[in-house]
């Protein structure tokens, strides 16, 4: 069973990790935010996904009405476009899962 310690170190070191993606991908498309719009959008992402899950479950209804969310919360806090911010989030999606190939797991195995 998971502590409410272990639980909030996890969620910690998630959005800093995520922070890091999110900051390094928007410099190289370009954008001139510094790494406080990434902590935002890490955390904002991390909002919205919690609550579409929480009301809607684990589903691809889900995932899409709270990706939809995410690209509106990018374009906001970057003002790009929809293209854009689609693009952003499919390269930052793809990296953090490679990331998440190499980083060891909270709580892992022992």
């Amino acid at each position: 069973m998971v502590t409410y310690v272990e639980a909030i170190l996890a969620f910690v070191i998630a959005l800093i990790v995520s922070t890091i993606i999110i900051y390094v991908v928007t410099k190289l498309f370009g954008e001139t935010e510094g790494i406080s719009t990434a902590f935002f959008a890490a955390l904002i992402g991390t909002i919205i996904y919690t609550v579409v899950y929480y009301l809607l479950g684990n589903g691809l209804i889900a995932s899409i009405i709270a990706g939809i969310a995410w690209l509106v919360a990018l374009q906001y806090l970057y003002t790009i476009g929809w293209v854009k911010s689609l693009i952003i989030a499919v390269v930052v999606w793809i990296v953090a899962a490679i990331v998440g190939w190499f980083l060891p797991t909270i709580g892992g195995p022992f």
